[in-house]
This record gives structure tokens, C-alpha cells and sequence, in this order.
């Protein structure tokens, strides 16, 4: 059993644990104000390393969310907080979007994304601007021993709104294919994300639960960290998904008005 009442940090899957869609859930803005009015926080976790947050504020204030920059953690957030003491005076390959790269340039890294001499570091992003170009020079990177690989994140596809592409997971397995390399991922469900979650925020292991409908990110990404975890039926995941991954969330949930009741 979870104590909700003694949890202070909250890491909120969005799609298919707070809405679905375009359609929030019945109970979400209830519980996002019970754990403000407790003194409480919520951080909105994404994987998606393509963009920034901005438009994930307009996507929530848009179903009533008063959403602000800052209750957003993506997984670039968690590859630079990784990245600092590791790689700060390195040359690194961004391969991803303008963006993407716009964001590591700004927390203080040296960023190319063109192949020259003295790169030590490929990084690859969830790219919806990809080119062979790219490809090629990762593969030419790839292919000398000392120039280290990490990718944000190992999702397989991206949803849209007519079906899915291919996201940072299947760029890392082609890449894999060509060069015999695997990346050191970072996303979700590797614990990075919830550890610098608790160590911005100043919380404990005990203070925190992450709450998602995917055993095999959100929930794998809880349990690695040491945190409990809260496992919604409001979107893709099924019970029969603890057996199949081996994964085992702390408490399941209907959903998101579900574990509001239970907070008391």
C-alpha cells in the first residue's frame, strides 16, 4: 500500500494517466489542486525530447490546467543534469532537432551537428528532423571506440494523430544494426528522471510516487528509482502487463479520481 498522505512529489505520465487525447479526466484538476493545497508538487514526465515545454503548457492550460514551464521534466532535463561533471568541457553530437540542440547549447555544452575532429560524445534525441546526413556521420562517429553514445530515451514510436513514427528507439536500433553500438539511455524507464526530479525538488525516496499507465516505462522507471510506484488502468496498460514485463508497481488504480480518494 502506498501513504499517499505522506508523499510530497508527484511524477505525472501525462497521456493515459491525466487525459487521453484531448479529453482530460474526470478527477485530474482535483487532484493537481489536493496536492497544491497539501503543499504538495506534481512534475509533468515526458520522454519527448523533440521540443520543448512550451507547447506542452498550451496543450494543458487549453483543457483548464493552469500549467506553467516548470512543472514540466522531459528527458532532455534528465541527459543534462547526467551530461554536468561528465561532459562538461567535451564536444558533443547532438543528433536531434533545432531545439534539441538549442537546449543542451544553452545549459553550457559545446554542441556540433556536423562531423569535425575532437567529438567525444554522440547524444540522439527523438529527431522530427531527420536526414541520412545525420545517420551517416553517427555511424562514422559510432565507429571509433572512444566517442561515448547516450540517447534520451528507447520509445520504439510517437503517437500522432493517425498512427505512430519512429522515435529515438528505432533511430538507436538502426544505428545498432549498422554499427554494433548501444546507447546508455536516459528516459524513462531508466531512474534518471525521477532522481533528478527528487534531487531538484529537495525530496526523499519516501516523499515521492510515480503515477503512469505504462508498466514497461513509467512504472520500471519508479521501481529503479527506488520510489513507489501508482499504476493507472485509465490508458495503456492492463493488469496482465505486471506478468508480462516483470514489473511490479507498489498499488494499482483505476485512475487518476481513484487514487485522489485515497489521499484523504
Amino acid at each position: 500500500m502506498i501513504d499517499l498522505a505522506r508523499k510530497k512529489l508527484f511524477l505525472l505520465d501525462m497521456d493515459g494517466t491525466i487525459y487521453l487525447g484531448d479529453r482530460l479526466f474526470d478527477g485530474t484538476l482535483d487532484f493537481l489542486r489536493r496536492v497544491r493545497e497539501r503543499g504538495g508538487r506534481y512534475l509533468f514526465a515526458t520522454n519527448n525530447s523533440s521540443r520543448g515545454v512550451t507547447a506542452y503548457v498550451e496543450r494543458l492550460r487549453g483543457m483548464g490546467i493552469d500549467a506553467v514551464e516548470e512543472d514540466f521534466l522531459t528527458s532532455t532535463d534528465a541527459l543534462i543534469w547526467y551530461l554536468r561533471g561528465k561532459y562538461d568541457e567535451a564536444l558533443i553530437y547532438a543528433f536531434g532537432t533545432r531545439t534539441f540542440r538549442q537546449q543542451l547549447s544553452e545549459a553550457g555544452f559545446r554542441i556540433t551537428d556536423k562531423r569535425e575532429e575532437g567529438i567525444s560524445l554522440l547524444v540522439c534525441g527523438f529527431d522530427t528532423e531527420l536526414t541520412f546526413r545525420k545517420l551517416e556521420d553517427a555511424c562514422i562517429l559510432l565507429g571509433d571506440p572512444k566517442v561515448d553514445f547516450i540517447a534520451t530515451n528507447p520509445d520504439w514510436v510517437c503517437p500522432t494523430a493517425w498512427g505512430s513514427v519512429p522515435d529515438c528507439g528505432s533511430v538507436c536500433e538502426m544505428l545498432f544494426r549498422a554499427t554494433g553500438r548501444r546507447p546508455k539511455v536516459i528516459g524513462k524507464p531508466e531512474p534518471e528522471m525521477a532522481l533528478l526530479a527528487m534531487d531538484r525538488w529537495g525530496c526523499s525516496k519516501e516523499e515521492t510516487v510515480m503515477v503512469g499507465d505504462r508498466i514497461y516505462t513509467d512504472i520500471a522507471c519508479g521501481v529503479r528509482a527506488g520510489i513507489d510506484t501508482a499504476f493507472v488502468l485509465s490508458g495503456e496498460g492492463v493488469p496482465a502487463d505486471v506478468e508480462k514485463y516483470g514489473v511490479r508497481p507498489s498499488e494499482t488504480y483505476r485512475d487518476i479520481r481513484e487514487i485522489l480518494e485515497k489521499m484523504g
